[in-house]
């Protein structure tokens, strides 16, 4: 048993690069990832899968197909599954992601954005 406590600044300083989450730690079968985003994201969405994204730095805007919601430091949102979505940070944010293990950033859309599912910090 694990009983480490992790510390998301020290955790989000070990890296630099955008749209590319990071495993701090797993509960059960869910993974909960770090990650840095700046500029825009592909649209995708999870068919099997919510996804919940909690800001902790600076802010964030979904966009949906009908709809956008902006998101600042200390709020979270769920998206649900199998709704179309696409992230955008107008500057750096950091967010901390929940999603099941094996999730892909960019679920079946694929492209330059998928990042490796698998990498631990």
């Amino acid at each position: 048993m694990n009983t480490s406590k992790v510390n998301f600044n020290q955790k989000l300083g070990l890296f630099k690069e955008h749209w590319s989450p990071k495993i701090i730690a797993q509960m059960n079968n869910y993974h909960f990832k770090l990650a840095k985003l700046e500029g825009d994201f592909t649209w995708h969405d999870h068919k099997d899968t919510d996804e919940v994204f909690i800001v902790l730095e600076g802010s964030i805007r979904i966009d949906f197909r009908d709809q956008s919601v902006d998101l600042k430091e200390g709020e979270m949102l769920v998206v649900p599954k199998g709704v179309e979505h696409k992230p955008y940070a107008a500057t750096e944010a950091k967010v901390l992601l929940i999603e099941p293990a094996g999730t892909v950033n960019t679920g079946d859309a694929g492209g330059a954005q998928t990042a490796p599912d698998d990498v631990w910090i």
